[in-house]
This record gives C-alpha cells, sequence and structure tokens, in this order.
C-alpha cells in the first residue's frame, strides 16, 4: 500500500471514532442528550413518559446504524481496502459521506431553529477525514511494472 493510501486508510479509521462513540452514547444513555434538551427546551423529567420511550428507541435506532456504519466500514478497510481493491476506495468514503453528510445537515437543523448546541464540529471533523482519505486514495499514475498495473493487465479481458 502506498504511503498516500495509508494516510487515506488512518482518515477514515480515525472517523470510524464518531460513530462508534455517537453509537455508544445513544445506546447506553437512560435519557436524552444535553443538546437535545436545549432543543425541546425542557428537561428529561418535564418530557411525557410516552415521548422518553419514543425518544429512546430513536436514539437506539440510530445508535444501531451507526455501530453498523462502524462495522462494516470497519471490515471494509480491514480487507478490501488494504488489499488494494479499487472499488473499496470509493465505498468507504460514499458510505462515510452519506452518513456524515445527513448528520450534519441534521444538526444544523437543529442548532439554527433552536437553542441547542448540537455536535455538529465533530461531524464537520469525521467529514473532512473522509473527504481527505478520499482525496488520498484516488488513482494516481503507476510505474511501469508496478503491482498496481500488473493487478489491472490480469484483470483485462483482452491481456493473456
Amino acid at each position: 500500500m502506498s504511503t498516500r493510501l495509508k494516510i487515506a486508510f488512518w482518515c477514515y479509521l480515525v472517523s470510524l471514532l464518531g460513530p462508534i462513540a455517537f453509537g455508544l452514547m445513544y445506546l447506553l444513555r437512560p435519557e436524552f442528550m444535553p443538546y437535545h434538551a436545549g432543543a425541546v427546551g425542557m428537561s428529561w423529567a418535564e418530557v411525557p413518559r410516552a415521548f422518553q420511550v419514543l425518544i429512546l428507541g430513536l436514539m437506539r435506532a440510530a445508535a444501531g446504524a451507526w455501530l453498523a456504519l462502524a462495522l462494516a466500514l470497519g471490515v471494509l478497510l480491514a480487507f478490501p481496502f488494504r488489499q488494494g481493491v479499487a472499488w473499496a476506495r470509493w465505498a468507504v468514503p460514499a458510505a462515510g459521506l452519506v452518513n456524515s453528510a445527513v448528520a450534519l445537515y441534521a444538526t444544523l437543523y437543529i442548532q439554527f431553529n433552536t437553542h441547542a448546541e448540537t455536535p455538529w464540529k465533530v461531524v464537520t471533523g469525521i467529514m473532512v477525514l473522509n473527504i481527505a482519505g478520499l482525496l488520498l486514495s484516488l488513482e494516481h499514475p503507476t510505474r511501469p511494472g508496478s503491482k498496481i498495473e500488473a493487478q489491472g493487465r490480469r484483470g483485462d479481458a483482452a491481456g493473456p
């Protein structure tokens, strides 16, 4: 793996800390997050029981999605990405950027429409890491006889 791909790998790996942290927090918390309280303008104790159940259920669903994303991306990084499989260079940032773009939209929507202080800066950091990983992993010219070029020739239909 080239130096650029190694740095991209580490950008992606560090970016997984966000979904893992949010996933574990949302899975294990007995009440909503402090920025949720700021958004609705009430403490957890003031929220009606039926809404508490709904909010915790939605938090657990989000936790599952974040943890599944982190697991899937971890597997993609550990195997096809590290093995130099071309589609993995696109699949990893695609999944990471879709997740972080939607999360950024949601956090900014809450930030701009309530008095809550959302974790939009963390989400932006995750997005920047994914973009950096993508840019670093874009194909660059190979030297004649390199491992990547040899693999490309073996995959050609017209090749030997």
